[in-house]
């Protein structure tokens, strides 16, 4: 582990909790959470705009899900919820297969809520990405939680850290493939970076099995409106 840890701070990750406490809060963890801008990208908005994602950081969401497939032989559950209606996050989850995308979230604690009430996921077992004061009602209770940098945010970033709001807060931004750097440290403390890329690599059955099964969920969407969350059609 200690390797692992000089590894992310050369590069200047903050591990906020320890590595070891981070890998014993991994083995709880059944779904992946992301936000959406400042987390997928810098989080750039403007009129007929509609903020990217990069294929980095694509496969490493890919590679966390196919890692714990590995691991258990089901698909841990993966979503996104975010304060906005991002058209990328769209396409994203389509092409991705994630499980549902939460849009126009103003308090994502009710998102964290319908999570647990319509798929069963409860806090203690999600690992979420995240950058800002809007994600802090589902940092404050998940069970693993990733924190992307921003260097424009000093003040921010020490008080997530004096309040123990994160485990780990990456070195580089969502507009610098953060969630690549924070997916790669989560195989390593795992293990299996070296068993998942060869795993890929070789397009091993097991491998073709997961992006079966992966491929055969089909996303669900939700909205927030006058403070309900109800499915959304596309």
């Amino acid at each position: 582990m200690e390797n692992i840890q000089n590894t992310f701070e050369q590069i200047g990750g903050t591990f906020v909790t320890s590595i070891q406490e981070i890998a014993r809060k991994k083995k709880k963890i059944k779904a992946f959470l992301f936000d959406w801008d400042g987390v997928f990208n810098a989080g750039y908005k403007g009129e007929g705009a509609s903020s990217l994602f990069a294929e980095a950081d694509s496969m490493a969401t890919n590679l966390i899900r196919f890692n714990y497939w590995f691991k258990h032989r089901e698909l841990p559950f993966t979503g996104i919820i975010t304060g906005e209606n991002n058209q990328s996050a769209i396409q994203l989850s389509k092409r991705e297969r994630f499980q549902a995308v939460y849009f126009k979230i103003k308090n994502k604690a009710d998102a964290l809520k319908d999570l647990e009430e319509r798929y069963g996921v409860l806090p203690e077992e999600v690992c979420y990405f995240f950058d800002d004061v809007l994600d802090l009602p589902i940092a404050k209770v998940c069970g693993l939680r990733v924190l992307l940098n921003r260097t424009a945010s000093p003040v921010f970033k020490a008080y997530m850290i004096n309040n123990q709001l994160c485990d780990y807060i990456t070195a580089h931004s969502g507009g610098e493939h953060g969630v690549r750097e924070a997916g790669e440290l989560l195989l390593s403390i795992d293990g299996s970076f070296n068993t998942v890329v060869e795993e890929r690599l070789a397009y091993s059955e097991n491998y073709q099995q997961y992006i079966a099964e992966r491929n055969a969920q089909v996303p669900e969407y939700f909205i927030q409106e006058a403070g309900a969350i109800q499915p959304h059609q596309l």
